[in-house]
């Protein structure tokens, strides 16, 4: 897939009939020849440009903390906070509001004790990998920046891959940048790369597909 072929379905998807919103593009991913048993599908893409939605970030932080995390995150919940997570109705919320989290390292255990059950079961537990586990001493505001570039790319049963590249009041350059990036990623994720692709859809949220 190259530049050129993501123009001209983005060409395609123009043609077809407006909406009264601002609908997003999604690309879809077909995969073959691949058991998930074997090769289970989960990683990050960081992008260079937004997705023209707001990622929002929470962080479990304590004093040390805190006051830097007020000043980069959506949302942050000290130690003292977590008696106010004690159903599961107000852990599935806030888990349902944010995006990603962030834990201050030495409360990743009480963490994991208070919000582990919700937040594991939805994927959004502290990523260490994504640098989401943080010294006291941390400054927030690059790894808070990433995360509103990244985007979670997984599939548990269906052999497909599916997310969002940006909306189309972005320009086209971004979306095909977008594109052309979670492709380069997925492709070097997948056993046989390329030839583990079936096929590329890029789709309007009320369009129809065009193939790639």
């Amino acid at each position: 897939m190259n530049k050129e072929q993501i123009n001209k379905a983005l060409e395609e998807l123009q043609k077809q009939p407006a909406k009264k919103f601002t609908q997003s593009y999604d690309l879809i991913i077909n995969i073959k020849n691949l058991v998930l048993a074997q090769n289970p599908l989960d990683f990050f893409v960081t992008l260079h440009f937004p997705l023209g939605k707001k990622i929002r970030v929470a962080a479990f932080v304590d004093q040390q903390l805190e006051e830097n995390a007020k000043k980069y995150c959506d949302e942050v919940i000290t130690e003292s906070d977590f008696v106010k997570y004690s159903s599961k109705k107000d852990m599935k919320k806030l888990a349902d509001s944010y995006d990603y989290f962030i834990s201050q390292a030495n409360l990743m255990p009480k963490v994991a004790a208070t919000f582990g059950k919700v937040l594991g079961i939805k994927g959004k537990m502290p990523n260490p990998k994504l640098g989401c586990v943080v010294p006291p001493n941390a400054n927030l505001e690059p790894l808070v920046k990433k995360l509103r570039l990244t985007v979670r790319l997984t599939t548990k049963k269906g052999l497909n891959l599916q997310c969002m590249v940006g909306k189309e009041s972005q320009p086209t350059e971004e979306i095909i940048d977008n594109t052309l990036t979670i492709y380069n990623t997925i492709v070097k994720q997948l056993p046989n790369e390329i030839q583990n692709i079936k096929s590329l859809i890029l789709k309007r949220t009320m369009g129809a597909p065009v193939k790639i």
